[in-house]
C-alpha cells in the first residue's frame, strides 16, 4: 500500500526512511516526491454538485499544505465509485455516513449521528479509515415555513403536536407509504398527518404549498439551496426517524496523520448551514466548485 507523504521540504525526511526499507527489501511505502505520481493523494467524488464542492475543499487545503492531489471527481454513484476507493486507487472520498453504513451493513439498526458513526468506523474495510464526521448533513427532513415555526415555536419534529387543528405533509407520492411518511411519523412520535402528493422533489410547487398553507410542513433534503433561499426552518429529529446522512471523509490508510488533520479541520467548520450557502453559489449563483471552494477555505482560514 502507498503511504501519500507532503511534498517540498518533508520529503527529504521520507525518502532517507524510504531508503532504509528498500535496503531491508520492502517495497510497500512510497516517497512522496514531485516527480512521482504514484504518490499524489487522489480525491475523488460522486456525480452530484454538492459532493464535488466537497472534495474540492479537501483538494485545495491538501494542495496549500504542499500535498500532490489529484482530481477524479464525478465518478458516478457510490456502486460504481465504492470498488475504486476500496481498492485504494481513489484515497480519499466525501461520504453520507448513514447511506454508506447501509452499504457496507444492510442490517444496521442505528439511526442517529453518533452511533451511525461508531458502526462506519467498525464497518469500514480493511484499508480504510473513516475520519470525523461533519456536523453538515445533506439527507430528507422535514421543513416548515419561518412564519409558522416561529407562531407554534417549531424547533423539532415533536413540535408538530403544538399546531392546532389537522396537518398536512407535503411530498412525492411514494413518501405516503415510507417510513418517513404519515405512518411513521404517528409510529415514532404519535403525530397524525395527512398527506398531499407533490411530485417535484421540494421544488417551486412544495414550496408554494409551504407558503399558501396547503401543507404545513415537507419533504425537502437538508443540503437543498431551497431551504436558505426561502427562509425555511428544519425541524430536528431527536428519534431518528430520518436516517442520519452527515458529511464523511473516507480516506486511505496511505494517508499521513497531517492529511488527515487538515481534513478534519475541514470537517469540523462544515455545518448544514455552511453547505447549504456552498450549495446555493453553485446552483444560484453558477460558480464552479473550484471557485466556491476556494473562497470558502480563505474565509475560514484554512488555507
Amino acid at each position: 500500500m502507498k503511504t501519500l507523504f507532503r511534498t517540498g521540504i518533508a520529503v527529504s525526511t521520507v525518502s532517507l526512511a524510504g531508503a532504509l526499507l528498500v535496503a531491508c527489501g520492502s517495497s510497500d511505502t512510497i516517497e512522496g516526491t514531485d516527480d512521482a505520481s504514484g504518490d499524489a493523494i487522489v480525491v475523488g467524488s460522486q456525480d452530484y454538485y454538492s459532493n464535488e464542492i466537497i472534495a474540492e475543499l479537501y483538494a485545495q487545503a491538501l494542495e496549500a499544505a504542499d500535498y500532490q492531489v489529484e482530481r477524479d471527481f464525478r465518478i458516478g454513484q457510490r456502486e460504481v465509485y465504492m470498488g475504486e476507493v476500496e481498492s485504494g486507487t481513489v484515497d480519499l472520498f466525501p461520504e453520507y455516513s448513514g447511506p454508506l453504513l447501509q452499504y457496507w451493513q444492510p442490517d444496521t439498526q442505528a439511526r442517529l449521528g453518533a452511533e451511525v458513526h461508531t458502526e462506519l468506523v467498525d464497518a469500514a474495510p480493511d484499508g480504510l479509515t473513516i475520519l470525523d464526521d461533519a456536523p453538515a448533513t445533506d439527507q430528507d427532513a422535514y421543513v416548515v415555513t419561518r412564519a409558522l415555526a416561529e407562531e407554534y415555536n417549531l424547533t423539532s419534529i415533536p413540535d408538530l403536536a403544538n399546531i392546532p387543528g389537522p396537518i398536512v405533509l407535503g411530498a412525492n407520492s411514494e413518501a405516503e407509504t415510507r417510513p418517513n411518511g404519515p405512518v411513521g411519523l404517528m409510529d415514532n412520535y404519535g403525530i397524525d398527518a395527512g398527506f398531499t402528493p407533490i411530485e417535484d422533489g421540494g421544488g417551486p410547487l412544495t414550496i408554494k404549498a409551504l407558503n399558501d398553507g396547503d401543507v404545513q410542513f415537507a419533504i425537502i433534503y437538508t443540503g437543498d439551496p431551497t431551504i436558505q433561499d426561502n427562509d425555511l426552518v428544519v425541524l430536528e429529529d431527536p428519534d431518528g426517524m430520518f436516517l442520519a446522512s452527515h458529511v464523511v471523509p473516507v480516506a486511505s490508510d496511505a494517508l499521513d496523520e497531517g492529511a488527515r488533520d487538515i481534513i478534519n479541520e475541514i470537517s469540523a467548520a462544515l455545518t448544514s448551514e455552511e453547505l447549504l450557502s456552498l450549495n446555493s453559489q453553485s446552483v444560484t449563483d453558477q460558480s464552479s466548485a473550484s471557485t466556491i471552494a476556494s473562497q470558502w477555505l480563505e474565509e475560514k482560514d484554512l488555507v
